[in-house]
């Protein structure tokens, strides 16, 4: 944590998500607590109220915020001069864009945290899609509590993996965290000598790749691809892939890993070809740390599939 910037901890979801609930139970971690002040800035209120006695122990002062407007960077300096707190914590409103969120220039957004109530992710999903992917994009983190009774969760994680590869995410039930999907849920044959993705399969393939690395470790996959090439690219080098559907029909991206192949000086950009490879995990920058790099044992040209991967 950068001792010069404010840090701010951002609390995302709808509301009646269990945000307040999530927040007061890590108010009250040791872990968690400074010897300073801590400012909370709660954008909505819901049913769930914040326990007087838990706000006083922790030295947190609450401020609520009925506009989005109000949150310009000159108001929340005055908030910090007013309480001089240590650390923010924010509550935020899910009906607010939060892409129109501006900071200080000395604030830092160290922590962004979004909870979702898993029985009604369908319904937001089917409604809000796009305010879910802004939710979801620069998350490190998402908790999905109240699971209890949701039959395919891991559809739900590959959505949630589609808007931000990267991020973290811990689904919940009464019981506690629950185990994701296992190999027996999968498409296709992990332990095959070969596995062979087919196009229906490919972005549950992309995500799981992502997650467990153990899975796919030394093994050989098989997939058809759109080759993506970039001047920066190193020599034989290029990205076998698919364009994907994250939140809505403006809001494409291509979805794919770094492969090194004999003969990738061969191809150009937009071409399809079949690719057979064998899955290794290596430091990569775009990862921030070990992804999935591929090593071709065989490059075809084929015929391009028109459908694009949706989650």
């Amino acid at each position: 944590m950068d001792e010069e910037k404010m840090p701010l901890f951002l609390i995302n979801g709808f509301l009646e998500a269990g945000k307040t609930q999530f927040i007061q139970f890590t108010l009250a971690q040791d872990y968690f607590r400074t010897e300073g002040k801590t400012l909370l800035i709660v954008c909505e209120e819901g049913e769930e109220e914040y326990d007087e006695d838990l706000l006083k122990e922790t030295g947190t002062s609450v401020v609520y915020v009925e506009d989005a407007s109000q949150l310009t960077p000159a108001y929340l300096e005055e908030l910090e001069l007013l309480y001089n707190p240590e650390r923010v914590l924010m509550e935020w409103n899910g009906m607010w864009d939060i892409t129109q969120l501006r900071l200080p220039a000395d604030w830092d957004l160290y922590q962004q945290i979004t909870i979702i109530d898993g029985s009604t992710f369908d319904l937001y999903l089917n409604n809000m899609k796009p305010l879910i992917g802004n939710m979801v994009r620069n998350s490190e983190m998402i908790i999905m509590n109240r699971c209890d009774g949701v039959a395919d969760l891991d559809s739900y994680r590959r959505t949630l993996k589609g808007m931000n590869p990267q991020v973290q995410i811990v689904f919940e039930d009464a019981q506690g965290e629950i185990e994701e999907v296992t190999e027996a849920d999968l498409p296709y044959d992990v332990n095959a000598p070969v596995i062979e993705i087919s196009p229906e399969a490919y972005g549950i393939w992309y995500i799981d790749a992502l997650d467990k690395p153990d899975r796919y470790r030394s093994k050989t996959v098989e997939f058809t691809g759109m080759v993506l090439k970039a001047p920066e690219f190193p020599k034989n080098y290029f990205v076998p892939g698919r364009m994907a559907m994250t939140c809505c029909e403006a809001d494409m991206t291509f979805l794919g890993f770094m492969c090194k192949a004999r003969n990738a000086r061969l191809l150009e950009s937009q071409e399809w070809v079949k690719v057979r490879a064998r899955v290794e995990y290596e430091y990569r920058p775009e990862y921030e740390g070990e992804g999935p790099m591929l090593y071709a044992e065989s490059v075809e040209k084929t015929e391009p599939i028109e459908e694009i991967v949706q989650f």
